[in-house]
């Protein structure tokens, strides 16, 4: 319910939508009630088309996206490039990425989901077979000029496909936001867990072009079947702006909790492969494995937490909150930092990144539903433009975080170490699910307030329309 007492426009948007999503079933039906509730449980053609393309896209675009860890800074590195050019390789996607998604979100009612989804796959697929020729280029200038714009292009396209991607699952999905996107976080991380292997073994067996050209060549494969099932969706430009957005207090602050938790898996990947391989003298195969702590099971985690919360809203506010606080205790224990006096040993280090991919999908599936019923309730459109703006703040956050993280991850343990650096990195998890407690606490008071407010001017106003006859 909203402040004038009037029904959340999220829940009965999205009822209304689901109706009609089954109303020709329904009519088909003899009438019954049963008859009724069974279609309605039922997905329809149009959902299932948008889970396929939303899925073949996670798919693609996380494959092409990791592929280059295993053999691309070595390759670099003979083209003249010096560690630090290769990291800000690595690091200008999310820069560029941050850019895209505001603008795309932004945009996005002109532009059109579908042409944006369409296009940014055609872009992410064209630049990686593109990335597998550099290396007929010239060392030098030459050669890194030319991987910043193809990492730049890369970086704009996928931002346009997601953030179109997540617009056209929020509007199919009205009702059940956090359990479609949770589900779909499974072939994210299927693409993040077998892009790098996958590239290493065609790096090995072939060189270095054939691992991008056949990444690229299965996106741009994909393209055709989501231009024939991907639904278009029509929608009028809307009034309001991101500034809007962003000034809401609690959107602000999840904006603070996903920039947070990116950070803290950015954080992880310049530096606990280092720490790994000098602390327990590690092979690179067996580094991998510890990583697959973490991505498997923030990959399983993430559909339940989405289902969880879109069957019981309530929850959400639970999960963002101890999911942050989670996240900052498992920080606290990767190294150990050592105020805990702990040994660091590696059943030990394992334990807490399975422990943080939890953590990490309780904290990151419910921001999404958060915000848009955020909005709608402080009186945004329930439209496509809206989904837009929302798609693009959450892409744009991510990013900011993920360009952050490995930088400050760097630089922190190279001055104070790994076990210091992951102390101060869970801080930041902290800060916001305290954060985000504190204003939950506020947001209950007042909402107390204001019913208790009400009640009492409900029973002076009976006590009002009584007096007369007492007279």
């Amino acid at each position: 319910m909203d402040e004038a007492g009037s029904p959340d426009p999220a829940r009965t948007g999205g009822d209304c939508e689901s109706q009609l999503h089954h109303c020709d079933s329904n009519i088909q039906g003899d009438g019954s009630g049963a008859s009724t509730r069974e279609t309605s449980r039922r997905l329809s053609r149009e959902q299932i088309f948008v889970l396929v393309s939303a899925a073949t896209m996670n798919l693609g675009c996380m494959m092409t996206y990791s592929i280059l860890g295993p053999f691309f800074p070595k390759e670099a590195q003979k083209k003249g490039a010096s560690n630090t050019t290769v990291g800000m390789i690595f690091g200008c996607y999310a820069l560029f990425e941050l850019l895209a998604s505001l603008v795309f979100g932004k945009y996005l009612v002109h532009i059109g989901a579908k042409f944006m989804f369409v296009a940014g796959m055609f872009v992410s697929g064209g630049v990686t077979i593109l990335f597998g020729v550099l290396d007929q280029l010239p060392e030098g200038p030459i050669f890194i000029s030319m991987c910043f714009l193809v990492r730049i292009a890369d970086a704009i396209g996928f931002g346009a496909a997601i953030t179109a991607s997540s617009s056209i699952l929020a509007k199919a999905f009205p009702n059940n936001v956090a359990t479609v996107m949770g589900s779909l976080e499974v072939f994210s991380g299927l693409g993040l867990v077998a892009g790098p292997p996958l590239g290493g073994l065609l790096y090995q067996s072939f060189g270095y072009e054939v691992p991008f050209i056949f990444l690229g060549c299965i996106v741009l494969l994909m393209i055709p079947l989501n231009l024939c099932i991907l639904p278009s969706y029509e929608s009028d430009p809307g009034k309001q702006s991101f500034w809007k957005l962003v000034t809401l207090p609690k959107i602000s602050l999840i904006a603070f909790v996903i920039i947070s938790l990116s950070s803290c898996f950015g954080f992880l990947d310049p530096t606990l492969s280092l720490f790994v391989m000098e602390k327990f003298s590690l092979s690179t195969g067996y580094v991998g494995l510890v990583f697959l702590g973490l991505s498997l099971t923030y990959t399983i985690s993430s559909p339940l937490f989405g289902l969880l919360s879109d069957k019981m809203p309530n929850l959400r506010k639970w999960f963002l909150v101890f999911g942050n606080l989670i996240t900052a205790a498992c920080y606290m224990l990767l190294g150990p930092v050592p105020l805990l006096h702990i040994k660091s040993q590696l059943w030990l280090l394992v334990l807490v990144l399975v422990v943080n991919g939890v953590s990490a999908g309780m904290s990151i599936i419910p921001t999404f539903p958060e915000m848009l019923s955020c909005a709608y309730e402080n009186g945004f459109e329930d439209g496509i433009s809206t989904l837009g703006l929302i798609s693009g703040l959450f892409g744009a956050m991510w990013s900011v975080g993920a360009f952050m993280g490995p930088i400050l991850g760097g630089f922190l343990c190279e001055k104070l170490g790994f076990e210091w650096a992951a102390a101060l990195q869970g801080l930041w998890s902290l800060l916001s699910g305290v954060a985000m407690a504190l204003f939950y606490l506020w947001e209950d008071s007042t909402t107390r307030r204001r019913s208790k407010a009400q009640n009492i001017v409900g029973t002076e106003e009976e006590r009002a329309a009584l007096l007369p006859n007492d007279i």
